[in-house]
């Protein structure tokens, strides 16, 4: 139960209608998508104007109490799950974009608006905001910059850094710090837009967002390439990058997913495919046409059995929404499902999908995999029941040695969905003891009291 007094100080800041401290609400905002055990905070504040946010901050400071900023919560790695009797930030409420500006292709956002909104009002304009994460439904700009979302345009266009220019956001005492800037060339001082992005709340409290614009493609064709081994797909990944192709998109789903998809959704799907790819490749129409003839070549070349090119819009959308349903249809067959994000150097892809074949049959679990092939980034995905506790040694258990494969491969931890506390164990394994000593000190000097979302990232490493 919160203090009166410490209540009273929250509301005389954004009012009693944005404070919540009962059991039913606090609970609301004790987990998030991560499989991760939930802890309620003791207070949740709702700011309706940025400069409450540097307000909240100081005084979450002052009382030495834990502060947890939440967007939609969509993230995969217990980012968002906050300390107990502790306090959750939402910035639902601050949900305006400033500036959308045409000329000098840039927008300023609050940290609250959802990702696909702003993209359809960008696109509205005649232009593209490229990071498109799958939870771009509900996901909010703020929480894309601190996990540094991806999505499935990231092997062409980037993820959320390469289009963060500029951000404001409040010091553990309130204090706004600016850096970046509205012009396309910026190195004024250290890169403390780089330095937030991926920083999930342990830093500093997102205030506003300088988001670069790019014209759109002119043209872009998806096709589905369908195959009977799962090695001669993921070699034809490779075949297509080394070939100087950049596809927009490049994904990959194997039998398993194929199956639970088509039976999601009755999508047509070959069912009987070991594996699909789906790619799309986009640009200048004649570019596209050349790329598109090239990519069906190499699919044909490395075995593929068919390769189906979408007739129109409305069969492109098939397409990706078929890729787009993967995660939800896994989820919908068991009561528990934990999706991964180990990644791996692309010419890895191959030996990567045999080590995951191998640990499902180690491990005796159901792994369905899909991802971003064209980047190296796949989802195993287990599905499991976190009541069976033998089976959930196991899941935890496969889940170690899928990351032992992935960096023994040269690959990271994460290629999307951050660590938060489902990785930070990890940490040291992908990086050096000085790494961590390194972030320690850094983290201990911006916020030495650890009240900016303690036990994410490194914190749960700290002294």
């Amino acid at each position: 139960m919160a203090d009166q007094a410490l209540l009273k100080e929250f509301e005389a800041v954004v009012g009693a209608d944005n404070v919540m401290s009962a059991e039913s609400d606090t609970h609301a905002y004790s987990y998030d998508a991560a499989v991760l055990d939930s802890v309620a905070p003791a207070v949740v504040v709702r700011p309706t104007e940025t400069e409450q946010l540097g307000q909240i901050t100081a005084l979450c400071n002052k009382h030495g109490l834990p502060l947890t900023v939440r967007g939609a919560g969509t993230n995969l790695s217990g980012g968002t799950i906050p300390s107990k009797g502790g306090v959750v930030v939402l910035t639902g409420a601050l949900n305006k974009v400033i500036e959308l500006n045409t000329d000098d292709l840039y927008a300023i956002v609050q940290p609250g608006v959802v990702t696909a909104k702003f993209a359809a009002d960008v696109a509205a304009k005649g232009l593209f905001y490229p990071p498109d994460p799958g939870s771009q439904a509900v996901s909010t700009l703020g929480g894309n910059v601190a996990e540094n979302a991806g999505g499935l345009r990231g092997l062409k266009y980037g993820v959320t850094k390469d289009y963060l220019m500029g951000i404001s956001f409040f010091d553990v005492d309130g204090n706004l710090v600016k850096s970046g800037s509205r012009t396309v060339k910026c190195v004024t001082g250290y890169n403390l837009p780089g330095l937030m992005t991926a920083s999930e709340g342990t830093l500093g409290v997102f205030n506003e967002l300088t988001l670069k614009l790019i014209p759109p493609p002119q043209a872009a064709q998806s096709m589905m390439a369908v195959f009977d081994d799962v090695q001669a797909a993921s070699k034809t990944v490779s075949a297509i990058i080394a070939a100087k192709i950049l596809p927009a998109t490049l994904e990959f789903m194997d039998n398993f997913t194929i199956r639970t998809v088509d039976n999601f959704r009755k999508a047509g799907l070959p069912t009987d495919a070991a594996a699909l790819l789906l790619i799309e490749v986009d640009g200048h129409p004649a570019q596209v046409a050349e790329e598109a003839e090239k990519v069906e070549k190499i699919c044909s070349e490395h075995g593929a059995r068919s390769v189906d090119v979408a007739r129109d819009a409305d069969h492109r959308a098939k397409v990706w929404q078929a890729r787009r349903d993967a995660l939800p249809a896994l989820a919908n067959l068991k009561p528990t499902c934990v999706l991964e994000d180990a990644t791996v150097p692309r010419s890895k892809i191959p030996a990567m999908m045999q080590a995951l074949d191998r640990i499902s049959k180690e491990f005796k679990l159901t792994i369905g995999t899909f991802g971003h092939a064209g980047d190296g980034n796949l989802h195993p995905t287990i599905l499991t029941d976190k009541r069976n506790h033998d089976e959930w040694v196991r899941v935890e258990k496969a889940i170690d040695a899928i990351f032992d494969e992935a960096l023994a491969m040269g690959g990271t931890l994460s290629g999307e969905h951050g660590i938060g506390m489902a990785k930070a164990k990890y940490m040291e394994q992908e990086t050096s003891r000085a790494t961590i000593e390194f972030s320690r000190r850094m983290k201990k000097s911006l916020d030495p009291k650890g009240i900016l979302n303690p036990g994410k990232i490194i914190s749960a490493l700290l002294d």
